[in-house]
């Protein structure tokens, strides 16, 4: 029929029938997927290390919640390699749209810690300059970052630059509008954007099969004319082959690409939800067994490209690394109360004013005061 796509065009954009994957459960390797590379063995070795250290990093930051250092913390434990091979899979100056949940994949990205839980401490900025890092502000609000993730994109493409947007999103993110409406203008502007869906099983406590129909959530691009595909998330050589993949398809100007990794959330939502009302324990200890740090240490030890002395190197210095942030974010952060002001309106109201002279006032006699005393 006249304006019907080609057959292959069509087989083109359908994700594999079943998650790429490199590596078994149990950390041995699997027979090497069609039409994927495996990354060079110093990567890997690399992505292991950031793996430890991040991992390290999320129990610290879990652990400052519960002493009430932080207002709340989203762990990604379980989604390691997804957290680290998105990170690995983009240059330095391409852009990433991170959610909530993402705080690791921003340290290894190479952002200061302090600055990454900054927002999760409560403060009124994101803690970083996104400008400096090429890297948004953590998104709260559900799929809002993919329209953002687009617009950037296609603004790269529009300027000539070769630079590639990749937005993080949850599964229960892309039942929000704002994700298809991103779908759609990417794919029809051909923008380079790389949507990665890190499919934990629940949108809180959700679960997948009562939120969606799809036989995948990589499905969900084809309707749009996207380029999708399912990878085994816990397993980090898959992840970081696709994403580069991806990636690698986006810059070269063919369009978005749609990744869905398959993966688990081990701990609960955040340090305010009970995941013993919605899952059980031998749930939670099958997704164990696939533990995507583990599992790649497996395969570099059976391959020779690690030993046990550079494990222990390793596990040093993610310790160091949790001890340097313990004594900085035990350090009372500075409290300029004049900010409160600051960004509300753009031209301040005369209340806005009058209340913000009355504390100033108040800051100004403080001294005077308390030498009354």
């Amino acid at each position: 029929m006249p304006g019907q796509p080609p057959r292959e065009a069509i087989q083109n954009l359908l994700p594999a029938p079943e998650p790429v994957r490199f590596v078994n459960e149990d950390g041995s390797a699997a027979p090497p997927p069609e039409g994927y590379r495996r990354p060079a063995d110093d990567l890997l070795r690399e992505a292991y290390r950031r793996m430890v250290l991040g991992r390290r990093f999320d129990a610290q930051a879990t652990t400052l919640t519960r002493q009430g250092q932080l207002a709340v913390y989203p762990s990604s434990r379980g989604q390691d390699a997804c957290q680290i091979g998105a990170v690995l899979a983009l240059r330095d100056d391409d852009w990433l749209f991170p959610t909530y949940r993402d705080s690791m994949a921003l340290v290894s990205r190479g952002i200061d810690p302090v600055e990454v839980l900054t927002l999760l401490r409560g403060d009124w900025h994101c803690g970083y300059d996104p400008h400096a890092v090429h890297t948004a502000p953590q998104c709260t609000p559900l799929a809002t970052q993919t329209l953002h993730a687009a617009g950037m994109a296609e603004a790269l493409r529009r300027r000539g630059e070769d630079g590639v947007a990749l937005a993080m999103v949850g599964d229960g993110g892309t039942s929000e509008g704002d994700f298809h409406e991103a779908l759609n203008f990417s794919a029809v502007f051909r923008s380079p954007v790389v949507y990665f869906v890190q499919n934990n099983q629940y949108a809180i406590s959700v679960p997948l099969a009562q939120q969606t129909a799809a036989p995948a959530l990589a499905f969900k691009g084809i309707g749009y004319g996207i380029r999708s595909q399912q990878v085994d998330g816990n397993d980090l050589v898959a992840v970081l082959s696709v994403l580069a993949d991806a990636v690698e398809y986006a810059r070269g100007g063919h369009g978005p690409v749609l990744v869905e990794a398959h993966t688990y959330r081990m701990d609960a939502h955040t340090n305010a939800d009970d995941a013993t009302r919605y899952r059980d324990d031998e749930e939670v200890e099958r997704w164990r067994a696939a533990d995507p740090v583990a599992r790649l240490e497996t395969l570099l030890l059976t391959e020779g490209l690690l030993d046990a002395g550079q494990i222990s190197t390793i596990r040093d210095e993610a310790e160091q690394f949790a001890a340097a942030l313990r004594t900085r974010m035990n350090a009372e952060a500075p409290v300029v109360a004049l900010e409160l002001f600051d960004h509300v309106f753009a031209e301040p109201t005369p209340q806005l004013r009058e209340q913000r002279a009355r504390l100033a006032a108040e800051l100004a006699a403080a001294p005077a005061t308390q030498e009354g005393h």
